[in-house]
């Protein structure tokens, strides 16, 4: 598959709302008995596309294996009037199931409640009424779905408009893969069937609950509990499967200081005195294994410091878009935000995004092609004065749309719910305090819109604006620099492959709403990266696309924040890294890209600390240390000099006003070669703890109001 082939998967010029004969029912052979629906004309909520190029297959839609007959019924469609009941041998009829299953399947069986619900959230604060298709469409996408299931297996089309399934639970994931594959054949078959009208709501969520039936679970009992979790995953937006029942064990451990006092004493003095006892340990009864070691650490850090020397040179050309996309489409801008925290900033972002060039309207005006159409999607517990003037400016300005979602705990679930009110074909998502540049949005569609080699998402450069404020502030505008102008774009052209920041960063409005964004995951851009990846869209890192934002300014709220972004990388690479290498559409490149990104990663902070203890052990056992070593004094100066490298290109590479701080990059060099790298190790492996000790808490960043830099 080429990746302009993969690409175009996702371009769906109705975005999912109009009838389609793409996917995995060729129009030329339909699914048997095919259900007469109305002819009605198809609608969207968007303007027509730019492009008449439709595509092949959804990308996020896995098709059956080659050569498998798809118009072949491999399940079993039930009538939910007689599958309730069925006669017993010598006893009255009575209840045994709700799905009934033939006999003759055995082993692990999974209950699984589809909620294909259409809502659309409206301004205020209330949530918009849920929709659900009519019957006869329910069971019409019921008969295309036996053609993806395995024999023996069922599904049913429930009176309220609902999808039941009983299936072989084939692997023991929390979140099976194939029951994910299935909700998206779900989607592509209710989306072709159901026609709306204008003024229903067009974005299709889709709630995915499943529970196992066990022996101390029948099926009755998991029916229950998979539409609860089909309720949630409603809740949500994101088109995930979330699993309940009694087998489900959710540990709950008891967070405070000392918690995370001890989880950095284990990843410091632990990770230093274990491994040294160890090694004496083994030296004692006559096992030396110090050469292996530290073959294993001049190995790791031969390769880190390569890849940071390969990334740096990589990114001193950095892409640029075509310019052959032509004239930009309507665009939204979504501001996700967690109100209380952002009550300082959230006036001034609001404010400069109406201020912003690109809001001016092409051709056709409101809904034609041009213009920008700004949607606040925003949560809070308890109401806040600043609601009100938000109020006032969504009365002012007929393109912005403040949106309160009442049921909203996440970032994602703001972003997900923002997609039922957004009208443009590229959405740009940022964080409330992100000021993005002029221009912005043009620039993005000339990669989302190119006619030759398009992309389905496209990350932009974040920049630091209150550098200013004080030496941590301007320590992590350098490291932006160092993240968004150099390993970022040199990552990609190295690896094939960029990744989605969560901020300032654009998507083609067809891939966002396949995709969706995840709260389940502390990093929910990163997840949805690797899910694009998976899928094989296209992400590119375009440096010269701006947009600036706040650092946090004192050393607890940094922690935070970069603790919550390490834990969340950890929860990426631990669901997402072996899919990833079996995935039959990305190259070896990319998987060796995906390899270093999110395995490598994860391995390096505990490799690198191991070289205090292999030196005391090395002292311990010669009575002193011997650091002639031509190779350990060449791999050493190469690490010492990997990161003023970086630095140097990131500044090289940085905006205007970031070149004009040359003393900030010093500093920064000096910083990091100091302790601000084994700090940000340091956050890592005490991530990996948290995550394993099943600690999962959301902490948001505190903002103030600043200037620019």
């Amino acid at each position: 598959m080429t990746r302009a082939t993969a690409t175009r998967m996702f371009q769906d010029p109705s975005h999912g709302h109009r009838p389609t004969t793409a996917g995995p029912w060729p129009p030329a052979d339909p699914p048997p008995d095919p259900l007469p629906l109305p002819d009605q004309p198809p609608t969207s909520r968007r303007p027509p596309p730019t492009t008449d190029r439709r595509p092949t297959v959804t990308a996020m839609l896995p098709s059956r294996p080659p050569g498998e007959d798809r118009a072949t019924r491999a399940g079993e469609v039930v009538d939910p009037d007689t599958v309730l009941t069925r006669p017993a041998v010598g006893e009255a009829p009575r209840i045994i199931s709700t799905l009934r299953l033939p006999r003759r399947r055995r082993g692990r069986e999974i209950v699984a409640v589809l909620d294909p619900v259409r809502a659309r959230p409206v301004a205020g604060d209330h949530p918009g009424d849920h929709q659900r298709s009519d019957q006869q469409v329910v069971e019409a996408a019921a008969e295309r779905l036996t053609a993806f299931l395995q024999p023996g297996e069922l599904v049913a089309a429930t009176d309220d408009g609902r999808l039941r399934l009983r299936l072989r639970r084939e692997d023991r994931d929390a979140r099976p893969e194939r029951l994910q594959a299935m909700a998206y054949h779900a989607v592509e078959a209710l989306e072709s069937l159901d026609r709306r009208e204008d003024d229903a709501p067009a974005v299709l969520d889709l709630g995915v609950g499943w529970a196992p039936v066990t022996r101390s679970q029948d099926a009755h009992q998991a029916l229950e509990h998979a539409a609860s979790a089909a309720a949630e995953s409603v809740r949500q937006r994101d088109l995930q499967p979330r699993q309940e029942g009694h087998h489900l064990r959710v540990r709950r451990p008891r967070i405070d200081r000392w918690s995370t006092g001890n989880q950095v004493l284990v990843a410091t003095v632990g990770a230093v005195v274990v491994p040294y006892l160890a090694l004496v340990a083994l030296s004692l009864v006559g096992l030396d294994l110090s050469g292996v070691l530290y073959w294993a650490i001049v190995g790791s850090l031969a390769l880190t410091a390569g890849m940071i020397w390969a990334e740096t040179s990589h990114a001193l050309d950095p892409p640029r878009p075509s310019g052959r996309a032509g004239e930009r489409p309507r665009a939204t801008a979504v501001i996700a935000a967690y109100l209380p925290n952002e009550a300082d900033t959230i006036l001034e972002t609001v404010e400069h995004f109406l201020s912003l060039p690109d809001r001016e309207r092409g051709p056709g005006g409101r809904g034609g092609r041009g213009g920008l159409q700004v949607v606040l999607a925003y949560n809070t517990p308890f109401h806040l004065d600043v609601e009100e003037e938000l109020a006032r400016l969504g009365e002012q300005h007929e393109d912005l749309v403040v949106l309160k979602v009442p049921d909203s705990t996440s970032k994602a679930q703001n972003v997900n719910a923002a997609l039922h009110v957004a009208d443009g074909e590229l959405i740009g998502i940022f964080d409330a305090d992100h000021h993005p540049m002029p221009g912005a949005f043009d620039r993005a569609w000339q990669w989302l819109g190119d006619p030759e080699d398009p992309a389905d998402v496209v990350q932009g450069h974040c920049v630091i604006r209150n550098g200013e404020t004080g030496w941590l502030a301007r320590l992590v505008a350098v490291e932006f620099e160092q993240i968004y102008a150099v390993a970022h774009p040199g990552r990609a052209a190295l690896a094939g492959f960029g990744i989605f920041g969560g901020s300032n960063g654009f998507w083609r409005a067809s891939a966002l709403e396949r995709i969706r964004l995840r709260g389940s995951f502390l990093t929910e851009d990163i997840e949805a990266s690797m899910r694009v990846l998976g899928a094989g869209g296209r992400i590119v890192n375009d440096p010269g696309l701006l947009s600036r934002e706040l650092a946090p300014e004192t050393p607890e709220a940094l922690w935070k924040q970069r603790m919550r972004w390490a834990q969340g990388w950890f929860q990426v690479s631990l669901r997402h890294l072996g899919p990833i290498l079996r995935s039959p559409e990305l190259t070896l490149r990319q998987k060796v890209g995906a390899t270093y990104l999110l395995g490598w990663r994860e391995v390096y902070p505990w490799m690198s600390i191991l070289t205090w203890p292999l030196l005391g052990f090395l002292a311990w056992r010669d009575g002193g240390l011997d650091l002639s070593s031509p190779l350990f004094l060449l791999i050493t100066l190469l690490v010492t000099v990997s990161g003023p490298l970086q630095t140097l290109a990131a500044y090289r590479l940085a905006t205007p006003e970031g070149r004009r701080h040359r003393r900030w990059f010093v500093q920064a060099a000096l910083l990091n070669l100091v302790f601000y790298t084994e700090a940000k190790n340091l956050v890592n492996r005490v991530a990996q703890l948290k995550q394993l000790r099943g600690e999962h808490q959301w902490v948001v960043t505190p903002r103030t109001a600043g200037g620019d830099a």
